[in-house]
């Protein structure tokens, strides 16, 4: 996995280059797009899942619905429907919502956001994923700051909090 490569990108979105994932992951400098999905069910709460331990960044942390890089000529779309396949085994409609960008000391993204209305049918990659489960807005936001959700995700939901009111 360390060798997939990435599309670097400036704010715009605008491909300035490739590098491979162990030379984005780790330095901030190096911006890339990724596409996340957050899967609502019809009562209005979000699906999150509990990252496997197995992974480099935010190990076994609640993240994002679905997550995953935007491959070199894909767009955020087909990324978006692709990691729902792989990561939750479901397909669906999807609609953009925003999108932002987001670094911390490990890494930069370009983050395309988009929402799906699924209730179930989840068959989630536990190489990836330890646990799914659905989570009402008010327990996600006494969640904040305690190391129980991805600092990505964190930043994910204060984003369409912000932006949906």
């Amino acid at each position: 996995m360390s060798d997939e490569l990435l599309e670097i990108v400036n704010e715009q979105g605008q491909v300035t280059g490739i590098a491979s994932r162990s030379e984005i992951h780790g330095n901030p400098a190096l911006m890339h797009r990724v596409a996340h999905v957050l899967v609502f069910n019809g009562q209005g709460e979000i699906l999150l899942q509990k990252r496997s331990l197995k992974k480099d960044v935010a190990p076994g942390l609640w993240d994002t619905s679905v997550g995953g890089h935007v491959d070199p000529g894909e767009s955020p779309e087909a990324a978006a429907l692709r990691e729902m396949k792989e990561e939750l085994g479901v397909e669906g409609q999807i609609e953009f919502l925003h999108s932002y960008k987001h670094s911390n000391p490990y890494e930069t993204e370009l983050v395309y956001t988009f929402r799906a209305v699924i209730d179930g049918g989840f068959r989630f990659n536990p190489e990836e994923i330890d646990e799914i489960r659905f989570w009402g807005l008010d327990e996600i936001k006494t969640s904040f700051g305690k190391n129980v959700l991805s600092d990505n995700f964190e930043h994910e939901i204060k984003t369409y909090l912000r932006r949906s009111q």
